[in-house]
């Protein structure tokens, strides 16, 4: 079986992220990068299957500029096989990510697609679900537990009123959280080994897709500084607070 991973470079989870002072945007220069953390998981999970003889093969895939190399060496080096960077300097939005990564799909034939239920910079949580549609897979979302049983996959995926159990055909497209794995630390031998490894570039242009965005950042600016708080004198001053001036009771 042939797994594709797709990831996305993004700000470093640890960094305070600053808004530009245009308001454009956030800022990026100058600021440490690194694999979108629930992209990681997803490397590990395909990691994991094929050290257990359920995968033969690992593609990663990353779209962007060029320095999203990095980040296909950072997952060569933690065990894939192989890297494909979509090569451009456009912001590409969840649609357009899809239709890219169907592009390659259809030219890869991979099984399973393991991808991370959402990117830590733009919070959209729609790329799995909008690849599952285009694709006509089945789709198995937030998973926190995979199993292959009798040629069908069995998910545990987390719900808001716990845990929820399905079997799934192949090919699919699964999506991970948090608690899935825990990815594994990269040693240096496997740095230097990475670099050997394939990593084909493809202009985004010479796939003839339309990567139009439907969606226009107008301003982004800091949320409102919190106001300190105070403290009461009795629970009858609490309460006068609440019912007066917060207006919640």
């Amino acid at each position: 079986m042939k797994i594709l991973v797709p990831i996305k470079r993004v700000v470093d989870y640890n960094v305070k992220v600053r808004v530009k002072s245009d308001q454009t945007g956030v800022e990026t220069a100058n600021v440490k990068m690194s694999m979108n953390p629930f992209d990681e998981i997803a490397v590990e999970e395909a990691i994991r299957l094929q050290e257990a003889g359920t995968a033969e093969e690992i593609v990663i895939v990353s779209i962007g500029i060029k320095q999203c190399q990095e980040t296909i060496r950072t997952a060569l080096a933690m065990g894939a096989d192989r890297g494909i960077l979509v090569e451009t300097e456009e912001e590409v939005q969840p649609l357009a990510v899809a239709k890219i990564l169907k592009h390659l799909v259809e030219k890869e034939s991979p099984q399973l697609v393991i991808t991370g239920k959402q990117a830590i910079d733009d919070d959209n949580n729609q790329t799995g679900q909008l690849l599952a549609a285009l694709l006509g897979w089945s789709q198995g979302t937030f998973a926190s537990k995979l199993e292959f049983t009798d040629d069908r996959l069995k998910l545990t995926r987390e719900v808001d009123g716990g845990l929820e159990t399905v079997s799934l055909s192949l090919p699919s497209v699964v999506t991970t959280d948090l608690r899935l794995n825990e990815p594994r630390f990269v040693k240096l031998p496997n740095i230097m080994k990475a670099k050997k490894k394939q990593l084909d570039i493809i202009p985004m242009d010479s796939l003839g897709l339309d990567t139009t965005s439907r969606v226009k950042i107008l301003k982004v600016e800091d949320p409102p500084q919190r106001e300190a708080g105070i403290k009461v004198d009795s629970v009858e001053e609490l309460i006068d607070k609440l019912k007066n001036e917060a207006k919640v009771i």
